[in-house]
């Protein structure tokens, strides 16, 4: 199985605020191989069980509930390293957006994303929860990173988001509307940021084809290099979730990850898979999102994800989610 990774930058701003807040580096490192030598040799990524227990010590050293906030509003495109600098370089924040759905596994190996346009809103749904960290505080670190970072390309400190968090609401709240505004709720089905698509043709001040075109590049050969670490169910989950509305058969999905059948079949089965669960999952996923997130009548959605008959969908749905497709689209 492959190492889920995250970027050293983030870890290195988590323990500077720790350490300037309890002065407990010693603590706050242990559990983890940072605290076995020089922190400055582990290169350009740590291991996600080193972040999380890097987060979870943070959390109990400072008892700061609002920590996760704070974290994702110190990570700046700065902080995103090559990629935040590739940002800055695109000529408008719909190229920058395109960008980030395109790369986004080098902030986070593990973070799965939706992206659509409907009514005037741009909306990036979290599909999973990006690591196995303390709920509120991987939404909280997420989603005030997302906005922060589109605040920062666009240069507007006061840019406006809406956020929907899939918890109740915590005690610290205020911390939430001060960080996004008015527009947050909780106890929502999925997660989510949203932003008015108007945005997106807002050029950006440091725009630079000719620098943008090589930081991609750079880019595209860092996310090899880490997809290059998957496991065969990470690679086809991957590749199904670009696909949209397209579920290939097996072979199919072989052939683009350049295996045969059998091979690809074989190591599945080593990994206790197979094809029909994932493309079942994110069938199940697809749908979710299009319930959520648009009124399309029950049999198009049915349609889109592979039923020709919605009385199918309704019980395959129940099958994969245990609710039904009703219940979730009236969010209960």
């Amino acid at each position: 199985m492959p190492k889920h990774t995250t970027p050293a930058q983030y870890a290195l701003i988590l323990i500077d605020m720790v350490e300037d807040s309890t002065g407990e580096r010693q603590r706050l490192l242990h559990g983890t191989s940072m605290a076995e030598g020089d922190f400055a040799s582990i290169g350009a990524r740590v291991e996600d069980r080193d972040f999380i227990t890097l987060a979870n010590n943070a959390l109990a050293l400072t008892g700061d509930p609002a920590l996760g906030l704070r974290l994702g509003m110190s990570l700046n495109l700065g902080a995103h390293a090559i990629l935040g600098q590739a940002f800055m370089t695109c000529r408008d924040l719909g190229e920058a957006v395109n960008l980030f759905l395109k790369y986004h596994h080098l902030l986070s190996s593990n973070l799965s994303l939706a992206y659509s346009v409907n009514e005037g809103w741009c909306s990036l749904v979290s599909v999973d929860r990006p690591q196995d960290l303390p709920e509120q505080f991987s939404y909280e670190m997420l989603f005030a990173a997302m906005l922060n970072t589109l605040r920062g390309l666009i240069n507007d400190p006061q840019m406006q988001a809406e956020v929907d968090f899939p918890y109740p609401e915590p005690a610290h709240a205020e911390h939430y509307y001060r960080v996004f505004g008015d527009g947050v709720r909780f106890n929502c089905a999925q997660p989510a940021l949203r932003f008015r698509t108007q945005l997106l043709n807002r050029p950006l001040p440091a725009s630079n084809p000719a620098l943008r075109n090589l930081y991609e590049q750079e880019c595209a050969r860092l996310l090899a290099d880490l997809e290059g670490e998957e496991s065969i169910e990470e690679q086809t989950l991957r590749l199904l979730r670009k696909l949209e509305g397209q579920y290939p058969q097996m072979p199919q999905v072989a052939h683009m990850l350049n295996l045969s059948p059998r091979t690809y079949r074989r190591r599945l089965q080593q990994e206790q898979q197979s094809y029909q669960t994932l493309l079942d999952q994110v069938r199940a996923e697809h749908a979710t999102h299009y319930l959520l997130n648009s009124r399309l009548p029950m049999s198009t959605i049915a349609y889109m994800v592979g039923f020709n008959d919605s009385s199918n969908f309704r019980r395959a749905y129940a099958k994969w989610t245990g609710r039904a497709p009703g219940e979730v689209r009236r969010g209960e």
